[in-house]
């Protein structure tokens, strides 16, 4: 029998649905040993992974809040539920996952973009991957992609190589509390040579009120391999917020090349705080193409450490903040050998009073040579009322190197709108011809679906926008 989900007045956003929640286990509201033991305990894991959880705990616990960035004293740690299971094994096919999960996944397109044209497909649901699946030709090659959890268990030479090795728990406060608390999210490992020329998808949904989603990912890219891993977000529209707090760590080894989609769009009421770094090792490439819409409050900022000559990092941002929104966005690139080169490309949409901000880091280490680095901001306004910032940091410590940087800022002129109206276009549809214009270069990094998806949730983010 189908579950009856419960709609909010949801505006446009089209993923604010949520369903009865039908959690098989919970813990209690807030943190503590307690809490993280549980989470270890339900897991099932070994007692080295017990350990650095309760470890990350008291590094969570020293560290301060950000004191730049976006406003997150609306956070309330005590009262949020930090892990969630909303069934007791993860579905080995789609029909064994429950209706209401897979009705929900069902409208947001999984089942059958993994028909289409996906080479595999992770679904999370509040804490837990309810399914997985990888086609089996990459499997054959000794592809795996599977969540972090069951990787402990079958992997564990390469997971306790890796984890925690690019982003460590002392790094930041969220990083500490994702390390504490974390469960879901993807583990990947393309075996050397091995070509994924298909992607493979993640999607994660928050359902539960009050909650915190804290997915972690490892990708390990051995030598000569390629892979393009895509992950997609929503959450319901609640009164109360609910705080998404990823970790994502990339090994790109000498000579791969990795590319990792993020296409969010979070409910208003969810912060949106993520930690998302890659090591770029000799003559690999890594590139991160991140598309931020929706969401309370974002602080984002896909990183390069380029660590091996030859290595490249590319990172093109767009961040969307609307009316009571807050996208505080950007990308960092650390030099750390010689012989690298970086871009970064940020663009930015404000409307309805919404604030969006760049930061990024350009840092060059001592001694380097032959080092290029090239970042380029440019923001657009759709109305008086809307704001946009620009933090750019550059640390260059060595002297053979180019570094370029140029900000643009820009509104909708009232020429460009006569123009597109005189040759019969409404305002709203020469509005949004503009934006799609001004956008084109994130798009077009996007596999048709995607491209098609994201143009959908800028119409509809454009929606009487104009005035």
């Amino acid at each position: 029998m189908r579950a009856a989900s419960s709609v909010l007045e949801l505006g446009d956003y089209s993923h604010g649905y949520h369903f009865p929640d039908e959690s098989v286990y919970r813990t209690r509201a807030g943190l503590d040993e307690g809490v993280v033991s549980a989470i270890s305990e339900r897991k099932g894991e070994p007692e080295w992974m017990r350990q650095y959880r309760l470890r990350a705990l008291g590094a969570f616990r020293k560290k301060s809040m950000p004191s730049w960035g976006a406003d997150l004293s609306g956070i309330d740690f005590d009262t949020l539920c930090y892990y969630a299971s909303p069934m007791d094994a993860q579905g080995r096919s789609w029909d064994d996952v429950p209706a209401s999960i897979k009705e929900t996944f069902e409208r947001i397109g999984i089942p059958e973009a993994e028909r289409k044209f996906l080479a595999g497909v992770g679904a999370q649901y509040d804490s837990e991957m309810v399914y997985h699946s990888i086609k089996e030709d990459l499997s054959r090659q000794g592809v795996v992609f599977t969540d972090p959890e069951t990787a402990v268990r079958e992997h564990p030479d390469l997971v306790r190589k890796y984890f925690g090795t690019v982003i460590p728990y002392l790094d930041n406060k969220f990083a500490a509390l994702n390390s504490a608390v974390w469960s879901g999210g993807s583990f990947v490992y393309v075996p050397k040579g091995v070509r994924v020329d298909v992607p493979l998808q993640a999607y994660f949904r928050i359902n539960a009120r009050s909650f915190g989603q804290f997915e972690r990912t490892l990708i390990i890219a051995d030598e000569g391999s390629f892979v393009h891993y895509i992950e997609g977000c929503t959450a319901p529209v609640y009164a109360t917020e609910s705080l998404h707090s990823a970790v994502v760590e990339i090994i790109a080894l000498p000579g791969s090349r990795v590319r990792y989609t993020t296409i969010q769009n979070w409910s208003g009421d969810v912060y949106n705080l993520v930690t998302k770094r890659a090591a770029v090792h000799r003559d690999a490439v890594v590139e991160w193409v991140d598309g931020n819409i929706g969401s309370k409050r974002t602080m984002k900022y896909p990183s390069v450490y380029l660590v091996g000559e030859g290595a490249r990092g590319e990172i093109l941002s767009i961040a969307f903040a609307g009316k009571g929104q807050e996208q505080d966005t950007g990308g960092k690139a650390v030099h750390a050998a010689s012989h690298t080169s970086s871009v970064i490309t940020a663009k930015s949409i404000s409307k309805g009073g919404g604030i969006a901000t760049y930061r990024g880091l350009v840092k060059v280490e001592a001694g380097l040579r032959d080092v290029r680095s090239r970042v380029v901001c440019d923001a657009l306004l759709l109305d008086s009322a809307s704001s946009t910032n620009t933090y750019p940091t550059m640390e260059i410590e060595s002297d053979e190197v180019s570094i370029e940087h140029e900000a643009r800022v820009s509104r909708i002129g009232e020429d460009q709108l006569f123009y597109l109206r005189s040759r019969g276009m409404s305002e709203a549809e020469a509005s949004f011809m503009i934006v799609s214009g001004f956008l084109d270069p994130l798009v077009k990094q996007l596999p048709m679906e995607y491209a098609v998806e994201l143009n959908r949730l800028i119409e509809l983010e454009m929606e009487g926008s104009v005035g």
